[in-house]
């Protein structure tokens, strides 16, 4: 089995920025699409961004477009996600998931899709 393990959240004020890093230990670690999700109290996970591993093709939810930056770190089998400018609606524990399901492009916005999960990191974004 895959572990994940993210780092990096915090407490920071609108307008700061964070990178959250997601590192991967396990045999079978063969990612073939890695994702960050992101969820608050009484609201869905819904997808961030993510990153094919292999040529770094990436993609960005409209609200972390611009602002959102997903990369990796391919020897270290960890992948970040720098975030700027960040807001109150920000707010929300952030999980990174892997998969290496090559049609995962027509449901990357789909938990369900993923093999594992980290424990998530939070991110609390006040005055």
């Amino acid at each position: 089995q895959v572990q994940l393990l993210e780092s990096g959240g915090g407490v920071v004020q609108p307008g700061d920025s964070l990178r959250l890093s997601c590192v991967a230990s396990g045999d079978t670690f063969s990612p073939y699409f890695m994702a960050w999700f992101r969820q608050s109290p009484g609201k869905e996970r819904e997808f961030v961004s993510g990153l094919r591993w292999s040529g770094g093709t990436t993609v960005y939810s409209d609200f972390a477009k611009g602002r959102f930056t997903i990369s990796r770190d391919g020897a270290k089998n960890t992948v970040f996600l720098q975030m700027n400018n960040l807001q109150p609606d920000d707010t929300a524990i952030y999980t990174c998931a892997w998969t290496s399901r090559r049609t995962i492009w027509s449901q990357i916005r789909e938990p369900s899709r993923y093999y594992d999960w980290g424990q998530g990191t939070q991110v609390t974004v006040s005055w």
